[in-house]
């Protein structure tokens, strides 16, 4: 068996350890949580990332977005809403924040406004401490 396990290699018994998970999204699927997360955003930023589940560039950019969290983003809320599911909230988000659609999406929201707002690449280069 040595000389299977050196050419093939050997499977490790070694748990390979679990990388540390910081963003902690939360599932937008009612218009009721708009509501709530206006009057979130009095106490906090709030960010809602707009996705859709079909389109390339959406599902690489919310990859590399997730990779921006550290341990000192935790305690960032940050919504997300599937596009192709929820189109009608979608359509109230930009209307109660006065923001044009687009996809991928990224709206931070404090005292009930979007103070910030991205779309496909440029939601990678965001300074989340900024909001924090």
């Amino acid at each position: 068996m040595g000389i299977f396990n050196n050419v093939f290699g050997k499977k490790s018994d070694k748990p390979k350890p679990e990388k540390k998970v910081y963003l902690n999204w939360i599932a937008l699927t009612s218009l009721n949580q708009l509501e709530e997360i206006k009057e979130q955003s009095k106490t906090e930023s709030v960010l809602i990332f707009k996705h859709s589940t079909r389109c390339g560039i959406s599902s690489m950019v919310i990859k590399q977005f997730e990779k921006l969290f550290s341990e000192e983003h935790q305690h960032l809320k940050v919504y997300y809403l599937d596009l192709l599911n929820y189109r009608n909230i979608s359509d109230e988000v930009g209307y109660i924040f006065q923001v044009m659609h687009q996809s991928p999406q990224l709206l931070v929201i404090n005292n009930g406004v979007s103070v910030y707002n991205a779309s496909h690449y440029d939601i990678t280069q965001i300074d989340l401490l900024r909001f924090i």
